[in-house]
């Protein structure tokens, strides 16, 4: 499961039924798997910088650990106060997005009285992308701090 495996499955559900609109339940889907894609991105960007990415010599169960370890709400946490921490524009766009697509998500997810429509899910999920992308495009050694910043607990 990759980034732009979601990105694509949430472009898939918002072209379901192109007579019509699509259904309020496929456009819900869409912002939440946007918003996966995202956290996975994230989760394996943890994972890579610290563990090793693929082809280094790493130990999976260890990836596998690190991987898993990130933490939706931790990570909102970090990325609301990563955008003072002196992060370049990449990864400050990244937690800017992350924190908007996870409060999309919740109300996706939770709030049954919320309409979507495909419009602005298509702007969500281009946005969420163009964010991957940037991420993507930062350096290394930039990616490598930030997961240290949203993984571990910080000490005074």
């Amino acid at each position: 499961m990759t980034p732009s495996n979601l990105i694509t499955t949430a472009q898939d559900l918002i072209a379901a039924g192109q007579r019509g609109r699509p259904r309020q339940t496929n456009l819900r889907r869409a912002v939440s798997t946007a918003y996966y894609a995202m956290f996975h991105c994230l989760a394996a960007c943890c994972a890579d910088m610290l563990v090793g990415g693929a082809g280094a010599d790493r130990s999976e169960p260890a990836w596998r650990q690190t991987y898993r370890a990130l933490e939706h709400g931790t990570a909102r946490r970090r990325c609301q106060t990563s955008i003072n921490e002196g992060f370049p524009y990449g990864i400050q766009k990244f937690a800017s997005e992350f924190i908007d697509m996870q409060q999309k998500r919740q109300r996706a997810d939770y709030a049954p009285e919320a309409t979507f429509t495909k419009p602005t899910v298509f702007q969500d999920i281009t946005a969420a992308a163009e964010a991957i992308e940037l991420f993507h495009q930062t350096p290394a050694r930039d990616r490598r701090a930030f997961a240290v910043y949203v993984l571990l607990t910080l000490r005074n």
